[in-house]
């Protein structure tokens, strides 16, 4: 039993150690589906694979709902307009950066690269 445990017991250790740190806050850009330009701020707080926080911009400021991180992905949806619209966001760690691939509802999806604000 003991040779099963260690094991297991490292695995999910190096599952902990591996995932990304994204506490904190992050700045992006967005192009909009109809061509705009709209800057996005994320306060982010993330523990173990639960990721809450919330999401800024022009519009206001909505709770990260449905948050997950796992190892270097991470996903999330905020409903913005007073629950009008659902925006999805599914992203992945590369290098320093957050690069998502962003659902807003049924008018489209758009492409962001956050960084970290330092």
């Amino acid at each position: 039993m003991r040779l099963v445990f260690s094991p297991i017991v490292m695995m999910v250790c190096l599952a902990v150690a591996n995932a990304a740190d994204l506490n904190g806050k992050w700045k992006g850009d967005m192009k909009t589906p109809n061509g705009d330009a709209l800057e996005i701020n994320f306060s982010f707080h993330v523990d173990g694979e639960k990721l809450t926080g919330t999401v800024t911009n022009t519009y206001g400021e909505e709770q990260i709902t449905e948050g997950t991180v796992k190892g270097d992905a991470i996903s999330f949806i905020i409903l913005a307009g007073g629950g009008q619209f659902k925006i999805t966001y599914k992203g992945k760690v590369v290098g320093e950066d957050l690069k998502f691939n962003v659902t807003i509802g049924d008018m489209g999806e758009g492409e962001l690269t956050a960084k970290r604000v330092k």
